[in-house]
């Protein structure tokens, strides 16, 4: 947040920074080549699991844009922005919101990925998921006229909800929440039906479900199921299970006393390696408790964390621990945290962890299947969750003061997303041709 004393006036900022300036989008000189970018990404990440990414990416243009958070973080860093940081998501694309059950078990919608999230200006979230909207549209049977009215609704969403917070207190914006009546009433009646499918679904998607899905008998024992690449179990020891192992055990010390307790009641039966984001080392853990005569299952997730890819334009984290910064960042931006979230560094190669529950309700909606008024409302909700996260760790009174009560500053966004899509098209098209070259490796 801006010192008070070094506020700058609403005036000052449009006058610096002119709300109309954020519709432009041309592609700086030396804009990095994407493939090459793709290419370089890469050396971080396990090599059996790069064809799966490419093949991923190539689908769809919006399946490129949502694994192509670097790319817009390279183009985002050459955008007008007016110098106020929130704590950001850095990938605040449409399908990064969904479900989730909050520790009361209360079913809640907010953002559910943290990867990227690091300190930054607010406009790089909007812009993120103004384009992911425009993206979207486009492969359905929209006009451009249509393209830009619901994404100028969407920001203007987020504008009317950045006021409205600027008027309220800290706490009150901290408790600030969607639940599932909300989400579901908010819904065109049409929609609502389907909606609730999705968000069953959800509820259903838990550890006893987890236990159901991927795991079965073995010799007497509870294992995970063979499901490559998806799920590979590691069978004895070691070098992936010592490094699981050692972080589960290190990762405790991160836990608040309470949920400690309720952790070191477990015991670890088995582990497999489960496809992880963009080919980073991810594995699942199987734990059972103590009491429950039918099973007492938890599912831990331990997801390597690397640098965000914001990182490179705006400076490296204050937090040191890659890990830790997922973890904080989490805690800052979501309405209600899992108990079991934690991070832990690998004892023996290093390397930084996070680790949270796998399936503890968590449920989305498929954007590309709705339709445009339903998509309307679902990108507005995102747009409510983008401006409470964004007012709960950034200064809500001066973004407000910018954006204004008029809708100059939604044309604009709405003007950038379409410049952009056209952008992100282009690219996806290079990604396909580099995979039909054979510069990109991909799967059958």
């Amino acid at each position: 947040m801006v010192p008070s004393q070094d506020r700058p006036s609403a005036h000052d900022l449009r006058h610096a920074v002119p709300r109309s300036a954020h519709a432009d989008w041309t592609p700086p000189p030396g804009r990095p080549d994407p493939i090459k970018l793709l290419l370089s990404a890469e050396d971080s990440r396990l090599v059996e699991l790069l064809p799966l990414r490419s093949t991923l990416m190539a689908a769809s243009a919006y399946a490129y844009l949502r694994g192509s958070a670097g790319m817009m973080a390279a183009d985002l860093a050459h955008s007008p922005d007016i110098g106020v940081r929130v704590q950001a998501s850095g990938d605040a694309h449409l399908s990064n919101f969904g479900i989730f059950a909050t520790p009361e078990r209360n079913v809640v919608f907010d953002l559910n990925d943290f990867d990227e999230t690091l300190p930054a200006p607010y406009e790089w979230d909007l812009k993120r998921l103004a384009a992911s909207v425009e993206v979207v549209l486009r492969a359905k049977s929209t006009t451009a006229k249509q393209r830009a009215k619901v994404v100028a609704d969407v920001v203007g969403v987020y504008r009317r909800k950045v006021s409205e917070f600027a008027g309220w207190r800290a706490l009150d914006i901290w408790y600030a929440r969607i639940d599932v009546a909300d989400l579901v009433g908010v819904m065109p009646k049409s929609a609502r039906a389907s909606m609730l499918r999705d968000v069953d679904r959800g509820r259903r998607k838990n550890h006893l479900g987890a236990l159901n899905k991927l795991t079965a008998m073995t010799d007497g024992h509870r294992r995970f199921i063979e499901d490559p690449p998806i799920l590979v179990p590691l069978r004895g020891t070691g070098e992936e299970m010592d490094e699981v192992r050692g972080v589960l055990d290190s990762y405790r010390l991160s836990l608040s006393d309470e949920h400690r307790v309720l952790f070191e009641k477990c015991t670890l039966l088995d582990v497999a390696r489960r496809v992880g984001s963009a080919g980073t080392r991810c594995w699942v853990g199987l734990l059972e408790g103590p009491h429950h005569p039918a099973g007492d299952p938890l599912f831990l997730q331990v997801r390597e964390a690397g640098p965000s890819v914001l990182e490179a334009y705006l400076g490296r984290s204050a937090v040191g621990h890659h890990g830790q910064r997922v973890v904080a960042g989490q805690r800052m931006i979501q309405m209600a945290g899992d108990i079991f979230l934690g991070y832990a560094t690998a004892p023996v190669s290093g390397r930084h962890y996070y680790v949270r529950q796998l399936w503890d309700v968590k449920g989305s909606s498929d954007p590309s299947r709705m339709d445009l008024a339903t998509l309307t409302r679902y990108a507005g909700l995102c747009a409510w969750v983008l401006a409470r996260a964004h007012s709960r760790t950034g200064d809500a009174g001066l973004i407000s003061g910018y954006l204004g009560k008029g809708q100059g500053f939604d044309r604009a966004i709405a003007e950038f997303a379409r410049r952009y899509a056209a952008q992100n098209a282009a690219d996806h098209a290079a990604v396909v041709q580099a995979i039909a070259d054979g510069v990109l490796p991909a799967t059958a």
